[in-house]
C-alpha cells in the first residue's frame, strides 16, 4: 500500500524518520510516498498524492502567529474535507482513556476576517446542520463500536444561541437515535473545569473546532503533553495522520525530539488500514518504554529520539505479532 508521508518542519523531519523506521521494522505491505512541504500553500503534486494513495502520515508543519500565510494544517483539512478530528487522550501510566472529536473545517477557523478599520477587525464563525452531524454521528458511532458508556457535547449556547445552539440542537435529535449512550452537554467553561478536577468522569467528547482544539491540548497536559497524544483528520475517503504538537525548532536537528505522538498517530493509521495486531503490538511496545522510563528527556528519560527509535525496534523484536491478533 502506497501512503504519502510527509516530514514537515522543525523536528518533523526526525520524528518521521524514526516513525518510518520503526514501522519499517515490522515488514509491512507499505510504501512510503514521501512529499515535502516547502511553499505557502499545498503544491499540486503534494494534493495528487494524497487523492491517489487516501492514506497519509504528516509530521507538525510551521504556522506564522499574527501575520503570514494561512495554516498549511488547516488548508490540508479544508482541501480534503476532513471534517473529523479524532483525537484519543490515554494515559500511558494510568487508566485515564477518554477520546475528543473535533469538528475540523467550520467555527473560527474558516479564517475570514475583515478590517473595518485600524481598531477594528471582524472575524466570522460559521456552524452547519451538515458538519456538525457529521461529527456528532461520528461520535456516537465510535462510543457505539468501542462499547464507550458516555459522549459529552460542548458548547457555549448560553452566549452563542444561534451557532451553538445549532451544534447543541443537533447533538439532542442524534443522541435520540443511541438509547444505550448516555448523553450529556456541559458549557465549555465548565467542561475544562471538570476535566481538571475528575477527567475520569468522561469518555467520548464531542465540540465544534475552537473547543475541540484547546479542550484537546487541555487533556494532553493530564497524560503528560502533546508529544504522547496522537490525532487523526478523517473523511469518507481520506484520512491524514499527525503529531498534534508543533515543530519545536529550539531543540530541531538536535537528536532530542519525542517521537510518541507520530507514533502513536502510526497506530492509528495501521488500525485504518488493516493492520490492528501490528497497532497494537507497537502500542505495547510504546507503553512499555514509558512505563520502564525508557523514554526521552521531555518524559524523564535518558534516551535520544535515535536511541529511543532503536530500544522500540528491539522491543518489537521480542515480541510476538500472534498474541495480538483478535
Amino acid at each position: 500500500m502506497n501512503i504519502t508521508l510527509i516530514p514537515g518542519n522543525g523536528i518533523g523531519p526526525e520524528i518521521v524518520s524514526s516513525t518510518r523506521k520503526i514501522i519499517d521494522s515490522m515488514k509491512l505491505d507499505i510504501k512510503w510516498d514521501e512529499k515535502h512541504i516547502t511553499t505557502r500553500t499545498l503544491t499540486d503534486d503534494l494534493i495528487d498524492s494524497i487523492k491517489s494513495n487516501k492514506v497519509a502520515l504528516k509530521g507538525p508543519l510551521a504556522t506564522p502567529i499574527g501575520h503570514g500565510h494561512k495554516s498549511l494544517n488547516v488548508q490540508l483539512r479544508q482541501a480534503f474535507k476532513l471534517g473529523v478530528n479524532f483525537r484519543p487522550v490515554e494515559d500511558l501510566r494510568s487508566d485515564l482513556d477518554l477520546v475528543i472529536f473535533r469538528e475540523n473545517t467550520e467555527g473560527l477557523y474558516i479564517g475570514e476576517e475583515i478590517k473595518i478599520s485600524e481598531d477594528e477587525y471582524h472575524a466570522n464563525r460559521i456552524i452547519t446542520r451538515q458538519a456538525s452531524s457529521n461529527i456528532i454521528t461520528a461520535a456516537f458511532e465510535y462510543a457505539k463500536r468501542h462499547n464507550r458508556k458516555k459522549v459529552t457535547l460542548v458548547h457555549k449556547a448560553n452566549i452563542l444561541k444561534l451557532t451553538d445552539g445549532l451544534f447543541l440542537s443537533v447533538g439532542k435529535e442524534i443522541s435520540a437515535s443511541y438509547k444505550d449512550i448516555e448523553f450529556e452537554s456541559l458549557i465549555v467553561d465548565n467542561m475544562c473545569m471538570q476535566l481538571v478536577l475528575k477527567p475520569s468522569q468522561f469518555d467520548v467528547i464531542v465540540a465544534p473546532n475552537l473547543y475541540g482544539d484547546i479542550l484537546s491540548d487541555l487533556c494532553a497536559g493530564l497524560i503528560g503533553g502533546l508529544g504522547v497524544v496522537p490525532g487523526a483528520n478523517l473523511s469518507d475517503e481520506i484520512a491524514i495522520f499527525e503529531a498534534v504538537h508543533g515543530t519545536a525548532p529550539d531543540i530541531a536537528g538536535k537528536d532530542l525530539a519525542n517521537p510518541i505522538s507520530l507514533l502513536l498517530s502510526a497506530c492509528l493509521m495501521l488500525d485504518h488500514i488493516g493492520y490492528k495486531a501490528h497497532a497494537k503490538m507497537l502500542r505495547t511496545a510504546i507503553k512499555q518504554a514509558v512505563n520502564n522510563n525508557q523514554t526521552t528527556k521531555d518524559l524523564g528519560g535518558h534516551h535520544t529520539c535515535t536511541s529511543f527509535t532503536d530500544y522500540i525496534i528491539n522491543q518489537l523484536e521480542v515480541l510476538n505479532v500472534e498474541s495480538f491478533n483478535d
